[in-house]
């Protein structure tokens, strides 16, 4: 990953979650927390594909400088 590039989840796309938080980092920060996020706050079940769903919906940013 280029260290100027980052990912953001927002739980606000997600449309079975009203939730408003937004997570921004490098793929393995936002997805370290995110995960039990999902687990303890929106009821997910810890498996295989938790992560792979969470990663599918990470949008990626670019800073510009």
């Amino acid at each position: 990953m280029d260290r100027k590039e980052r990912v953001t989840m927002d739980c606000r796309t997600m449309p079975e979650a009203n939730c408003s938080l937004t997570i921004s980092g490098t793929e393995d920060e936002v997805l370290e927390v995110a995960e039990p996020h999902a687990i303890n706050k929106h009821g997910y079940k810890k498996d295989a594909g938790l992560r792979e769903q969470l990663r599918s919906s990470l949008k990626r940013e670019s800073l510009t400088r």
